[in-house]
């Protein structure tokens, strides 16, 4: 996930590129949808009639406060003579992101300085039929398509708010409002349609050697009284009380458990409570636990990472379940309970909001049939669920999974077998790129079989238990009469049949293999 700095909240989600420039921001659900999608928001600065983008001549450093998703950024310009120290945040429970700015004039003399914000929406994924318009209400400017609401406004320490802005079409005879903001001068246009653009300024002066700060914020939301709603919220409770309580927030949420720390350095305590925090930002309000949110790869496949793997959520709620957040890990697997297909298996992958995603596996190829699968997706939400409940007991949340998802993807996992050896039939391994049987999958396959009839058990159905732990009995035998290699004493990466129903191993080493 090459984005720096992610700041959310589990419905809006901001992110930063490595020059600090906002370059994804999705909304109502984490990874669906981008309404900047690897566009560039800029910020600006303008002084003694010279101006310049953070991003040349700047130096940054990025980094979060420590146990928060509240960044911590340093800009200098030595030319400039300006230090900027930023701090960004989502707040924890409005769809509100925050930046403050705090801008120290290192000149031994006052001067005027203007901070410029740009704003490249394409709202829903796209840029047509966006209107951008300056918003005598609030102050500030709204863009809008649909149900899609974006208000931007800011102001200095001391009560002054946008005092320049300029909203035009993109691709027109000028170029759009970047250009318009490189002279330090607006142009006040006030409402444009298309495919659009916007920039806000702000003025102040600072005495020399002195600091001033500045607050900006950008709110979503589904209509325009909503976002106005929420301004008069950050104006009347202040953007510094926004700030504070997700401060607080946050860090009582990563403290919530207690781990023996003491035999660990700092930084290993601090990377890990690092990782928490950023694996919260890429988790819905919804369940779904996300695999990255960065847009640049739309430009190599049109495509992107802002997608639901049942294996990978799977895999991360076990994570979740062993750092103490079950919540988390509950909210997921409610999730998937809601997708797998009444046959027992889930399809490759989900959008957030659990429609079926994009893929490239194939229902029909070389004139067969087949299911576009990779079976240890299903195999292993089974896996984790069953941790889970070894961990928390709450049994009461499994009683309403054990049928529509614990029993029907067992009964899959069982028949979707080869009869002659009892090993699972082809599906695509956990690279998404060779089909066959791989041994990652085999091993998922015997682990969700396992769950099901230690669930089965704890139920009181013996008899079906028993048939599912004979069912993965079988796979493991399998498993170790035809992928164990002897002479190379590991398994293969997989087996694939031949037309005369012959297995030829694939004994390429593999990570999958830690399976």
């Amino acid at each position: 996930m090459p984005r720096d700095i992610p700041v959310g909240n589990g419905r809006l989600l901001v992110c930063f590129d490595r020059d600090y420039r906002i370059r994804d921001l999705y909304f109502p659900h984490v990874g669906q949808e981008n309404h900047v999608g690897g566009n560039v928001f800029r910020l600006g600065v303008w002084v003694d009639g010279a101006f310049s983008w953070v991003k040349e001549n700047w130096h940054k450093e990025l980094r979060y406060e420590e146990e928060t998703l509240v960044s911590d950024v340093s800009l200098y310009n030595d030319e400039m003579e300006l230090h900027l120290r930023c701090r960004d945040l989502v707040d924890f429970h409005e769809n509100i992101y925050v930046r403050e700015l705090e801008i120290e004039n290192i000149n031994d003399h006052e001067r005027e300085i203007r901070i410029l914000f740009t704003h490249d929406f394409d709202i829903s994924g796209n840029d047509v039929g966006d209107t951008a318009a300056f918003d005598p209400e609030s102050g500030g400017i709204v863009h809008y398509k649909g149900a899609r609401y974006f208000l931007i406004n800011a102001y200095v320490d001391g009560g002054t708010g946008l005092d320049q802005y300029a909203v035009r079409q993109k691709k027109g005879e000028f170029g759009g409002s970047a250009v318009d903001a490189e002279d330090g001068h607006l142009s006040g246009t006030t409402i444009a349609q298309g495919s659009v653009d916007s920039v806000a300024g702000v003025t102040t002066r600072i005495r020399a050697r002195s600091r001033k700060k500045l607050y900006y914020w950008i709110i979503a939301g589904k209509s325009w009284e909503e976002v106005r709603s929420l301004n008069r919220l950050v104006k009347e409770r202040s953007p510094q009380s926004l700030i504070k309580r997700t401060r607080d927030y946050w860090k009582l949420w990563v403290r919530k458990e207690s781990p023996p720390f003491q035999a660990f350095p700092h930084e290993v305590v601090q990377l890990y409570k690092r990782s928490l925090l950023i694996l919260r930002t890429q988790i819905d309000w919804k369940g779904g636990i996300v695999a990255a949110n960065d847009s640049d790869i739309i430009h190599f496949n049109r495509d992107t990472y802002s997608y639901v793997w049942p294996r990978d959520g799977a895999l991360v709620a076990n994570a979740l379940d062993q750092a103490g957040y079950p919540v988390l890990a509950r909210n997921f697997f409610n999730f998937a309970a809601d997708l797998v297909e009444k046959e027992g298996y889930f399809l490759h992958k989900f959008n957030p909001d659990g429609t079926l995603a994009s893929s490239w596996h194939p229902w029909y190829e070389n004139g067969q049939v087949q299911l576009p699968i990779q079976e240890d997706e299903t195999a292993l939400v089974l896996w984790s669920l069953w941790n889970h409940f070894v961990m928390y007991r709450d049994i009461e949340f499994i009683k309403p999974l054990y049928r529509p998802l614990i029993k029907t993807a067992a009964d899959f996992m069982c028949k979707y077998r080869d009869r002659e050896t009892g090993l699972p039939k082809e599906s695509y391994d956990l690279w998404e790129e060779r089909r066959g049987v791989p041994t990652f999958t085999v091993g998922a396959v015997f682990g969700g079989l396992t769950a099901a009839s230690l669930f089965c058990r704890i139920f009181g159905e013996e008899e079906l238990a028993e048939h599912y732990r004979k069912s993965a009995a079988q796979v493991r035998d399998a498993a170790s009469s035809i992928l164990w290699q002897e002479d190379l004493n590991r398994f293969s990466r997989m087996v694939y049949r031949d037309d005369s129903g012959k297995y030829n191993p694939d004994n390429t080493c593999d990570a999958s293999l830690w399976g």
